[in-house]
């Protein structure tokens, strides 16, 4: 069955890992990779990535992408988001903790953006308007 607006962009709201997908050029299946995203119901979906990485040149390449999010638990349910990148900026530690505290316990956030800030490099923002929307509660199948 299919989920009402409020429901998918609720279920999107929680903080899941996602598949992000992106055209990956002629003669190359899309690159699909799990992900931790941001999103606030009504509002932009956003990513963290390198800045020289292989997922930032093709989704700026692309122009899009789309991010499919899914549980098995309590019942089977899964949102598809895909829609144009709005903006790409340079990340400081700001969104890194907001991604992070999103994802982890809060004894570990610290730990973590410090690990990341010292080994990943430079990192972007990436942002996607919800344009196509696919969801679904299969129920306890």
């Amino acid at each position: 069955m299919a989920l009402t607006r409020e429901e998918r962009e609720t279920f999107l709201a929680e903080p899941h890992i996602a598949a992000l997908s992106v055209d990956a050029g002629p003669g190359r299946a899309p690159l699909t990779v799990p992900i931790w995203y941001q999103y606030a119901p009504g509002g932009e979906v956003w990513i963290l990535t390198g800045a020289d990485s292989r997922k930032n040149r093709l989704i700026q390449s692309a122009g899009r992408f789309s991010l499919m999010i899914d549980r098995v638990e309590p019942t089977i349910r899964y949102v598809s988001v895909e829609g144009p990148v709005t903006d790409t900026s340079p990340a400081d530690t700001a969104p890194l903790r907001e991604m992070a505290t999103r994802y982890l316990p809060p004894e570990k956030v610290d730990g973590y953006v410090d690990y990341a800030t010292a080994d990943h490099g430079d990192q972007v923002v990436i942002r996607m308007r919800p344009e196509h929307w696919v969801s679904s509660d299969l129920g306890t199948v």
